[in-house]
C-alpha cells in the first residue's frame, strides 16, 4: 500500500528540472505547475529496526537522486473510508517548491508546512505546494513525521527525553535540514515561517511552548485550527493512564504479545516491541483508539518541557509573530462522521442530545446540559449543522473551537510581538469528496468545516494521493487568491499585508478577528459570534 500512496501524485505534466546540491547529495527535481519542485528528499535515516522509537538520525549520503515523486507516507491506517493506508516506516522525507522566476542570489521567505491528521494520519504527499510558491513568491517546504504508535505513544521502555514525542522531533530535524540546505533552493534561512493545520497546528503549539528547543529554527508561525491552551497529558499521565482504562501503550503491547507487567521498561520489552511488524502495530493501534484524538503529544519531557498553561504563566514562549484561527463550522465535520459511521446517530431531539451529543462534546457534566440547550434553543428543533456549530463555538474536550482560539490569543498576546487572528467563513467551501468520502452525505449543511480552508492554499486537495479534489467556484477561488496574498505577506514581513486587500488589524479582542469570506473580508467580533461569554460561565 505504501507505493500506492505516492504513485498518482506525479500525474501532472512534468518537465526536466534543475539539480540542487544538498548536504547529503544532489537532487534532480522537475518543473511542474509553473514552479521548480523537489519531492521525496530524505532528511533522516529510515527509523526501522534498532532506530524504531529512536530520535531521528542523519540519512546515508548519495551522489545524485531523483526528486520528482513524493516519498512514501508514514505508517497509518485508512480512516473515514477516505484516507489511504501505508505500512512504510522509511518515510522521513520532505518536499521543496520554489518560484521559477527567482533571481540568482534572491532570498525568498520560507514557508514550512506541517500536515494534520489527528497525529495518526496524513502526509506531505497530499499537498500541492505550487500555488503558495508561485503566487506567494516563497520557497515552500513540507515534511513527513512519524505518526501514532511510532511517533506519539509513550512507553516505559522508550528513551525518557523524547518519550511519546518523536513525531515532534522529526519535525524539528526537518527544520534543522532547512537551516542547513534551503539557501541552495533560494530560501532565506533567517525568514522561516512554520504553518500547520489540526494536528499540524497542535504540533506548532508544542514548538511554541518549548522555546529553548526550537531557537533559530523558525521566525513566525501560523496556527490553523488548533487551540494551544488545550491541556495535553504529561508523559507520566500517559504512562499510567488518566482513567480506569489501561494506558494506550499497555493496550498496544498486550495486543501484540509484549510484556506489560513483569518488566515493561526492560530492554527485552523494547526488543519485543521492535520485533513486531508494522501491520501488527497498526492493528493494535486501531484497537486501542477511541475518540477524535487517541494519540498526540505529551508534555514534561525534554521535547516539550512544560504545559501550555505553565508556558503562559512564565512567559516561556517562542517570541515570534503569530497568525491563528480556524474554520467557522469546524466540528460539523465530526458531527457528520458520527452520523455516517457507527454509531450512526442521526437524531437530535433533547433526549438524544443529553444521552449522546452533549456527553461527546461536553463530557459528563450533566448540570450544564439544560443551560446549553436553553442558550441554543435546542428544544425547538436541532440538526447536525446546529450541533456542529455549537460544538465549534466551544467544547472543553476538543481543542478545535473558537472560544479556545480566542482564549489562546489573549493569553499569548503579552509574550509575542503580534497576533493576527482569522476565521475562514466560506459557506460554500467544498467538503463532499474531500473531507467526506465520495458518495457520502450527512444530509445537513456543512459550510466551512474543519480543514475546508486547505483547498484554498493547496489546490485540488482530496485527502488522497490523487490530489483530484474539485476546482473552487469563481467566488471561492478569488478568496483563495486573497488568502495566499495574506499568508505570504505574513511570511515575508510578520504582518499579513496584502494591499489593496482590506487591512487586517492586530488582535486585541473585540472586533479584531479577520473574517475571510467571499466578497466579505473584514474585522468582526468572533467572541460575540461564538457566545464565548456564555461558555466561560459554563466552563470557567
Amino acid at each position: 500500500m505504501a507505493m500506492g500512496f505516492t504513485a498518482l501524485a506525479a500525474c501532472a505534466a512534468v518537465d526536466s528540472g534543475p539539480t540542487v546540491a544538498t548536504e547529503y547529495g544532489a537532487v534532480q527535481g522537475a518543473v511542474r505547475h509553473g514552479v521548480r519542485e523537489f519531492r521525496g528528499i530524505p532528511f533522516a535515516a529510515a527509523p526501522v529496526g534498532a532506530l524504531r522509537w529512536v530520535m531521528p538520525q542523519p540519512p546515508q549520503a548519495w551522489t545524485e537522486r531523483s526528486a520528482v515523486n513524493f516519498g512514501p507516507s508514514c505508517a497509518q491506517q485508512k480512516r473515514f473510508d477516505l484516507t489511504q493506508e501505508s505500512n512504510a516506516e522509511d518515510c522521513l522525507s520532505l518536499n521543496v517548491s520554489a518560484p521559477l522566476d527567482a533571481r540568482p542570489g534572491e532570498k525568498l521567505p520560507v514557508f514550512f508546512w506541517i500536515h494534520g491528521g489527528a497525529f495518526v494520519g496524513g502526509s506531505s504527499s497530499l499537498y500541492r505546494l505550487d500555488k503558495l510558491a508561485r503566487e506567494g513568491r516563497m520557497v515552500v517546504v513540507s515534511a513527513n513525521y512519524r505518526l501514532g504508535v511510532f511517533g506519539f505513544m509513550p512507553h516505559p521502555a522508550f528513551d525518557a527525553a523524547s518519550n511519546g514525542t518523536l513525531g515532534l522531533e522529526d519535525q524539528r530535524f526537518a527544520l534543522s535540514w532547512v537551516q542547513r540546505n534551503i539557501a541552495a533552493f533560494g530560501g532565506d534561512v533567517g525568514n522561516v515561517t512554520i504553518a500547520g493545520e489540526s494536528a499540524g497546528a497542535g504540533s506548532i503549539c508544542q514548538h511554541l511552548i518549548s522555546p529553548e528547543r526550537v531557537s533559530g529554527l523558525f521566525h513566525k508561525a501560523i496556527v490553523i485550527s488548533g487551540g494551544c491552551l488545550q491541556a495535553m497529558p504529561t508523559v507520566q499521565q500517559a504512562l499510567t493512564g488518566l482513567d480506569a482504562e489501561p494506558p494506550t501503550w499497555k493496550k498496544v503491547a498486550r495486543s501484540v504479545g509484549c510484556d506489560t507487567d513483569t518488566a515493561p521498561a526492560s530492554a527485552a520489552a523494547l526488543e519485543c516491541m521492535r520485533s513486531k511488524s508494522v501491520d501488527e502495530l497498526l492493528t493494535a493501534q486501531g484497537a486501542a483508539s477511541h475518540g477524535i484524538m487517541a494519540f498526540g503529544p505529551s508534555t514534561g519531557n525534554a521535547t516539550v518541557p512544560r504545559s501550555a498553561a505553565d508556558a503562559v504563566a512564565s512567559g516561556a514562549l517562542a517570541r515570534v509573530p503569530l497568525m491563528m484561527g480556524g474554520a467557522r463550522d469546524e466540528l460539523r465535520l465530526y458531527v457528520a462522521y458520527t452520523t455516517l459511521f457507527p454509531p450512526k446517530e442521526q437524531r437530535f431531539d433533547v433526549d438524544t442530545l443529553k444521552k449522546v451529543w452533549l456527553p461527546a462534546f461536553y463530557g459528563p457534566k450533566a448540570s450544564t446540559y439544560d443551560a446549553i440547550i436553553a442558550e441554543y434553543g435546542a428544544a425547538n428543533g436541532f440538526d447536525g449543522a446546529k450541533m456542529g456549530s455549537m460544538a465549534s463555538d466551544f467544547s472543553p474536550l476538543v481543542g478545535i473551537n473558537h472560544c479556545l482560539y480566542l482564549k489562546t490569543a489573549q493569553a499569548f498576546s503579552p509574550w509575542v510581538p503580534a497576533i493576527y487572528q482569522f476565521e475562514f467563513a466560506d459557506p460554500n467551501a467544498p467538503v463532499l469528496g474531500i473531507g467526506i468520502a465520495k458518495g457520502m452525505d450527512p444530509g445537513f449543511a456543512l459550510g466551512a468545516v474543519h480543514s475546508s480552508e486547505l483547498n484554498y492554499l493547496f489546490p485540488n486537495l482530496s485527502n488522497t494521493a490523487a490530489i483530484d479534489g474539485p476546482d473552487l467556484s469563481l467566488a471561492s477561488q478569488q478568496l483563495a487568491d486573497h488568502m495566499v496574498l495574506y499568508w505570504s505577506g505574513f511570511a515575508r514581513t510578520g504582518s499579513p499585508e496584502a494591499a489593496p486587500l482590506p487591512a487586517w488589524p492586530r488582535y486585541s479582542g473585540g472586533a479584531t478577528v479577520q473574517q475571510l469570506a467571499p466578497g466579505d473580508i473584514r474585522p468582526y467580533d468572533a467572541y460575540a459570534q461564538h457566545r464565548c461569554a456564555f461558555w466561560s460561565r459554563m466552563y470557567p
